[in-house]
């Protein structure tokens, strides 16, 4: 059984602690803010800490360290983890630059350890079957993609918080929707140029970058898409989809998080009966993401423990970091 600590006891560091006292023993937590790092503590039996070097320092039966701090902390928490000698599972996004991914890609092969960045949309029934139709060649070769990312943020969220900074925040590619752009390379390859145009609407004293990004991407491949992010929604999310369009099929998952297969036309292909799906993370007065952390956790289990391939290594973190740099360097 692995033991895991966790650094970072905010929401979705209490999440992590959950599933790695589901999948192991939570031995540790660490976090600024002793109250919180405490609460998680006593609730799972786990030393608790307010700096990571303490932790690091004092608990030498860890395996795996799980790094849930914010976002520009991700690059100098995961390099501490990983040359203290333990394994570490970074949230996303895995930093806020791909110079900082390339040194804990890096810091992770000096010290012979695994990195894992979560990706938990991958897990998604309808992104599972949509990217096994994409596998086999039933859609074809794609022509383009559409990104349609609708959601609310409003300035409660960013209040009192290192939500909106651009040092530790970094952005809404990073922050609301990097897991939209993981899936477009995961899905569709790698970007050969962007274009795109950015601004901030109605965040201006919340945030400290743009609460808007339109892009247009052409793929290696020559596949085109155009995405559009917006956190401005009125009162709530609306949709976060991807809709697929190739010479053989045109397929679209949307909800409002990836979590529905809303349209299917496939050559020789009427209906795909997909698994239920986990509810969407919930954070009070709004949502994220499909909570897959479970799965994650599971992969880390079968990677360390039975010799399975890593799917969500740096390199996988690496390239959704690239492709946000480029839409954000083209929006300039």
């Amino acid at each position: 059984m692995l033991n895991f600590a966790v650094i970072g006891c905010g929401a979705i560091g209490s999440r992590h602690a959950r599933q790695a006292a589901a999948f192991g023993r939570l031995k540790a937590v660490c976090d600024v803010v002793e109250e919180r790092s405490a609460r998680i503590g006593e609730r799972y039996g786990a030393c608790h800490y307010t700096r990571i070097e303490d932790l690091l320092d004092a608990e030498q039966d860890l395996n795996v360290v799980a790094i849930c701090t914010p976002n520009g902390l991700h690059a100098a928490h995961t390099i501490l983890a990983l040359e203290a000698g333990f394994h570490v599972l970074c949230e996303k996004p895995m930093a806020l630059s791909s110079n900082d991914c390339r040194q804990m890609i890096g810091a992770a092969e000096k010290a012979g350890k695994t990195l894992f960045v979560v990706k938990q949309n991958r897990f998604n029934p309808p992104v599972v079957a949509v990217k096994k139709m994409l596998d086999e060649g039933r859609l074809g070769r794609v022509y383009s993609v559409q990104v349609n990312c609708c959601w609310n943020r409003e300035g409660a969220y960013y209040r009192d918080s290192w939500h909106g900074t651009r040092e530790l925040d970094g952005g809404i590619l990073y922050t609301q929707f990097s897991h939209f752009v993981d899936l477009l390379y995961w899905l569709i390859g790698d970007v050969r140029e962007a274009v795109g145009f950015s601004d901030n609407f109605s965040h201006q004293g919340c945030v400290d970058f743009e609460d808007t990004v339109v892009s247009s991407l052409r793929f290696d491949s020559s596949a085109l898409a155009s995405l559009h992010f917006t956190i401005n929604s009125h009162r709530k999310n609306m949709e976060g989809s991807l809709v697929i369009v190739g010479e053989k099929g045109t397929v679209k998952i949307g909800g409002q998080y990836l979590n529905t297969l809303e349209y299917l036309s496939i050559e020789g292909e009427e209906r795909v009966d997909l698994p239920a799906g986990n509810p969407a993370n919930s954070y009070g007065d709004y949502q994220g993401s499909m909570s897959n952390h479970d799965k994650m956790y599971g992969h880390v289990v079968d990677v360390l423990t039975n010799g399975a391939p890593n799917l969500f290594g740096g390199s996988e973190g690496l390239k959704t970091v690239e492709i946000i740099e480029k839409i954000y360097q083209a929006a300039k």
